[in-house]
């Protein structure tokens, strides 16, 4: 039956030997808890939710065939029946509710932050500190066997299929190209000889596992490095892969080590499709697209141009495991989305910490965060409409209670209305619609334009009070603070007139989206993709190697000056999310921001900004000075009520206004309320 919203999405695809219900993927990501104890369960539980959820086809993080090819030493590994044994939890889980997974074969050869590092020579990584052994060429055949035995016992576990990682610059990617292969013998120099190990794997696994076993493989369409594959190079490996058996190629966009961003907020959603398109042309097993495609809208769109036949999401399904069942009811205005600020996932993983998501902090903690009906009924206040009194409000009121949310603005969001309007981060309007939609569902009592003060809590009225007043910002102690040249960062979002020079104290996250706000012309416009792939230098028409080769980054100079200053002596934005905060660097300083660290601020008078920089007296002579230098608690109302009140979000802890905690901890309280 054609589903009428969305109906490439919804069509089955038919794979021969077996049937995806749907064109929806649940790409790759690695938890953290392949090597917990007690993992297996929580992953069960993990992917279990998600299949529950009907996506067609859900693809594990990524195994290692051997020790050396495992991320890091004690990394997970598929290498015995005993490994294929535990995985059985997971394979049962997702079949019991009538979905397939695939287990995805991950070697990261120079990328692996284990002693045992290997690669096809002896080239370290510019994001590695461990630097690779070359591989003699009497070890490649042991790889190879590898790769099979972890497709056979993968199979064995009760896997639909694997996915054989061969993108994003890991162990097979390093063989493609001659940036990481340098070898002179049979698996290096010609083209013909580079491709042969990913080509002979393909190939030894469906050997190995027969006809009736998915296998994907995850192409480096655009590798985004110098040195990398031309476009008819990969399409020339596509085709080999093809001929070799795999079922089904997945799309696979820029190395790890590229300086291009390929999945933060501030790339347009869809914006490596066309890669995906052009491939499409020449191969004929169905071609999967991936890369910030986080609404149902946004895939269909994919699928309607012919750009794919699969669309892979992956942070969407930490986002909302119900993602594919809210779209094919047509209530995507209920899908949580994904807003791709990597703040808990990837930012988690490269710390060694459990993955989870700023918006749905039960991710990967579905086995202890639950949210049950509640033994006794309690009537709960909640003061303030940010991200923890929206988390808290609505999971309490989902668990029964009767919950009254009031804030004295006229919509909620509290500090989200502020960043939704920051250039490149509009996907904060669609937590901010969920959370509006949740409350419709959920019945929470809403009350806005409303300041609450402590008469209108009545003591006895309600059961609890909570409190998520958010914060309010810091005055630094600076001479002439008082001057009509200061603003704080509320003034300026709140359309405050700005001059052409501008001094920013304070260089956090909220001193980084001010800047960003300031040099922008408009703030309602997200780049168009070719906008974007212009300013990062990357080639649309696939001409150069790895789209980057002999390209420039074309950034437009902003038209204000901007002094980014902190008093440390440390590297300007060195704090900022570890997987994004290079983009923030980067672009900024292309667009002529300058950044100033080691700053004593002397006074503000009427010539500007008085400073000691590195202890040399400076004056910047500047039409403002914007204040972003850190937040206090809001905690006034918590100390006219004589009552006991639970404070969460930036009226608990105010640093660097921290969404991920405050949905977090709004979400932990509701449940043990």
């Amino acid at each position: 039956m054609a589903h009428t919203n969305y109906p490439h999405l919804f069509e089955p695809l038919d794979l021969g030997f077996t049937q995806l219900k749907n064109r929806i993927l649940m790409g790759s990501m690695h938890l953290g808890l392949e090597e917990m104890k007690g993992g297996f369960e929580r992953m069960a539980a993990f992917y279990a939710e998600r299949a529950k959820g009907g996506v067609a086809l859900i693809v594990t993080g990524g195994i290692a065939p051997n020790s050396e090819g495992a991320v890091h030493a004690g990394a997970a590994t598929m290498t015995t029946e005993k490994d294929a044994n535990h995985h059985r939890l997971i394979t049962d889980a997702v079949h019991a509710e009538g979905g397939k997974i695939c287990m995805q074969i991950l070697h990261t050869g120079r990328y692996a932050y284990n002693p045992k590092a290997i690669a096809p020579s002896a080239i370290q990584a510019p994001i590695n500190p461990i630097k690779p052994r070359a591989l003699e060429a009497t070890e490649i055949e042991p790889q190879i066997a590898d790769f099979v035995n972890a497709a056979k016992l993968a199979q064995l576990a009760g896997y639909d299929g694997v996915e054989i990682m061969a993108s994003e610059g890991y162990f097979l990617n390093q063989f493609i190209v001659t940036r990481t292969n340098q070898r002179e013998d049979e698996w290096g120099g010609e083209y013909a000889n580079r491709i042969r190990l990913p080509v002979e794997v393909v190939r030894r696994v469906r050997e190995a596992v027969g006809d009736e076993f998915i296998i994907i493989y995850r192409l480096s369409m655009l590798d985004l490095v110098e040195g990398g594959s031309a476009l008819e190079e990969v399409v020339e490996l596509g085709q080999a892969i093809e001929k070799a058996g795999a079922s089904i190629i997945n799309t696979g966009i820029g190395w790890h080590e590229a300086r291009i961003p390929t999945i933060a907020t501030k790339v347009p959603r869809a914006a490596f499709t066309w890669v995906t398109a052009k491939l499409r042309k020449s191969l004929q097993v169905p071609l999967i697209t991936s890369n910030r495609i986080n609404m149902p809208e946004t895939a269909e769109q994919v699928l309607a141009r012919g750009d794919a036949d699969m669309v892979s999401m992956a942070r969407p399904f930490l986002a909302d495991p119900d993602f594919v069942q809210k779209a094919l009811q047509n209530r995507s205005d209920e899908i949580n989305t994904c807003i791709a600020c990597n703040q808990a996932c990837l930012d988690h993983v490269f710390a060694g910490k459990l993955t989870s998501c700023l918006v749905n902090p039960r991710a990967c903690h579905e086995t202890e965060l639950l949210i049950t009906p509640a033994e006794q009924k309690k009537k709960i206040a909640v003061i303030g409409a940010g991200p923890a009194g929206l988390a808290f409000a609505t999971t309490a009121a989902k668990r029964g209670h009767a919950v009254i949310l009031f804030d004295g603005a006229a919509e909620v969001g509290g500090q989200f209305n502020i960043a939704k309007r920051i250039p490149g981060k509009g996907e904060f309007y669609e937590t901010l619609r969920y959370f509006q939609r949740q409350i419709e569902l959920t019945g929470v009592t809403l009350k806005l334009n409303t300041f609450v003060d402590a008469s209108m809590i009545e003591q006895g009225q309600f059961d609890e009070v909570v409190l998520a007043t958010g914060i309010a910002p810091r005055t630094p102690a600076i001479d002439g603070i008082e001057h009509s040249k200061v603003l704080s960062y509320l003034d300026v979002m709140n359309g405050a007139p700005v001059g052409q020079s501008v001094a920013v104290i304070g260089a956090g996250g909220i001193g980084f989206d001010i800047s960003e706000y300031l040099i922008h012309k408009t703030h309602q416009d997200e780049p168009s993709i070719n906008s974007f792939m212009s300013q990062w230098g990357v080639d649309m028409s696939l001409a150069s190697r790895g789209g980057v080769e002999g390209m420039q980054a074309n950034f437009a100079k902003a038209e204000r000056q901007i002094f980014l200053m902190q008093r440390k002596k440390s590297k300007v934005g060195a704090k900022l999310g570890k997987t994004t905060g290079w983009i923030h660097r980067t672009e900024l300083q292309k667009k002529g921001v300058d950044f100033v660290a080691d700053c004593e601020y002397v006074k503000i008078d009427d010539e500007g900004l008085h400073a000691l920089v590195a202890g040399v007296a400076q004056c910047f002579a500047v039409d403002n000075v914007v204040i972003c230098a850190g937040q206090e608690p809001n905690r006034s109302l918590a100390e006219q009520l004589k009552q006991g009140v639970h404070l969460i979000g930036g009226a608990d802890v105010a640093s660097e206004l921290d969404a991920k905690r405050a949905i977090k901890q709004g979400t932990e309280l509701a449940c043990q309320l």
